[in-house]
C-alpha cells in the first residue's frame, strides 16, 4: 500500500519515505496549534459557512441565482481575505490566509486565489503540505491563528 507522504508534492515529485511527518514541517511550520497548516474539517467548515452566507443573501437580494451566490462569494474572498486576511468562515474557526513568512495575504493575492478558488478544481489539486493550487501560485497557505 502507498502512503500519500511517500508520493510527495504533485510539483516536486516523490519525497524520501518519512522525510515530513506532518502537513507543513517542510514550511517550518509547526504541527499543532497557532502557525500550523489547517486541515481538511476547518478549512471545508470555513468554506460551508461562506457559502451560506452568500446563498442567504443571493436568496434575499437576486431570487438565490447561481451566478449571483458565486459572485457574492467572489467578492466576499476578495474583500475580507485582501484586508483582513481571511473570510467570514475563516474568522469563525481561527484561520488565516498568510504568505509562507506569516504576513496577511493582501490584495493581488486575495483577488487571483479568489478566482481560482471559484473554479473549484485549482482547490481539489493539494500537495504534501495541504496547500491548494489557488495558494500555491501566489505562495500562500491557510494557517490556525
Amino acid at each position: 500500500m502507498v502512503n500519500r507522504r511517500d508520493i510527495g508534492s504533485w510539483m516536486e515529485g516523490p519525497s524520501p519515505s518519512g522525510s515530513q511527518q506532518w502537513p507543513g514541517q517542510r514550511l517550518g511550520r509547526p504541527e499543532s496549534g497557532p502557525g500550523s497548516i489547517a486541515r481538511f474539517g476547518p478549512r471545508a467548515g470555513a468554506l460551508l459557512i461562506d457559502w451560506v452566507i452568500c446563498s442567504l443573501l443571493s436568496a434575499a437580494f437576486f431570487g438565490y441565482d447561481g451566478f449571483a451566490t458565486l459572485s457574492i462569494f467572489l467578492v466576499e474572498q476578495i474583500l475580507f481575505v485582501g484586508f483582513f486576511g481571511y473570510s467570514i468562515g475563516h474568522r469563525l474557526l481561527r484561520l488565516q490566509v498568510q504568505t509562507l513568512d506569516g504576513r496577511p495575504a493582501g490584495y493581488l493575492t486575495a483577488i487571483l486565489r479568489g478566482v481560482l478558488l471559484c473554479l473549484v478544481i485549482p482547490a481539489l489539486i493539494i500537495d504534501a503540505d495541504q496547500r491548494g493550487l489557488h495558494d500555491r501560485v501566489r505562495g500562500t497557505a491557510l494557517f490556525r491563528i
